[in-house]
């Protein structure tokens, strides 16, 4: 099954989960936003940001994807300065260096099809980025679900646009899988816009990280993958730079609450 209909399926289930939801609770005003061209905006580019994830998947195992797709932690970081006016001090951006660096060793392609497979999550990655900080703007005045659903109605119409070209029937079985995958991503998504838009950026990125642990067991157990040197090398070189992001941003906390309290 192609990305598009996974994706296309996927983001209606969860827009009508949400519509359901709030409509029996009496509570759909709770999605209505006040900025819409913003969020149909976003919502239409957030759709290239799984798209590209999800292709790039067909040809790199599930490790290695996401080790790659974690140089979105060190984009947000980069971009809460530079967009979101956040305060990123010069231990910080190291940080954002040097994680780099182990995005670009643990990038190891087989060929051309490899090398598309990781610009693909390069472009992922940037996009990713581009939506939580969107999403971070945005929640000054707007809920937090009306973020999350107008992001799915914004990726499902533009999968359900491309739809005619890639579909394929659906079995039962098949369609169990994408309603599991539905109330998982239904939560990730709310959670992550709910945290996003309660903390900095910076502080929050780093803390995705535990993603490695489960890619590395699931595609092990699944397809008994396992990762590469160059790939563990950069998990090593991403972790601790992700470490010490946190460590800086709980020293900056701590300074603060020093200077307010004097």
């Amino acid at each position: 099954m192609s990305a598009i209909q996974v994706i296309a399926i996927r983001s209606w289930m969860i827009s009508l989960m949400i519509l359901a939801i709030f409509g029996i609770r009496g509570e759909l005003a709770e999605l209505a936003t006040r900025k819409p061209r913003q969020h149909a905006l976003r919502g239409c580019i957030g759709f290239f940001a799984p798209f590209t994830f999800f292709t790039a998947l067909k040809f790199l195992p599930l490790a290695d994807t996401t080790v790659v797709f974690f140089s979105s932690t060190f984009v947000l970081t980069a971009a809460s300065a530079l967009f979101l006016k956040e305060s990123v001090g010069i231990h910080r951006w190291s940080a954002v260096v040097i994680g780099f660096v182990g995005v670009v060793i643990a990038m190891n392609p087989q060929g051309e099809e490899g090398l598309n497979a990781y610009l693909l999550l390069l472009v992922a990655t940037t996009i990713y980025a581009m939506i939580f900080i969107s999403g971070k703007r945005l929640s000054t005045t707007d809920s937090v679900i009306s973020l999350v659903f107008s992001l799915q109605l914004g990726m499902g119409f533009m999968a359900t646009l491309m739809l005619p070209w890639v579909w394929v029937p659906v079995t039962l079985v098949i369609l169990a899988q994408l309603m599991l995958m539905t109330v998982i991503a239904l939560a990730a998504h709310y959670l992550f816009a709910a945290a996003f838009a309660r903390a900095d950026v910076s502080a929050l990125a780093p803390f995705e990280y535990t993603a490695l642990v489960w890619a590395t067991l699931i595609g092990y157990v699944i397809w008994l993958d396992i990762p590469s040197v160059e790939v563990w090398i950069g998990v090593t070189i991403i972790i601790s730079c992700g470490l010490y992001v946190i460590h800086r941003e709980s020293v900056r906390h701590r300074a603060r609450a020093g200077s307010c309290a004097d």
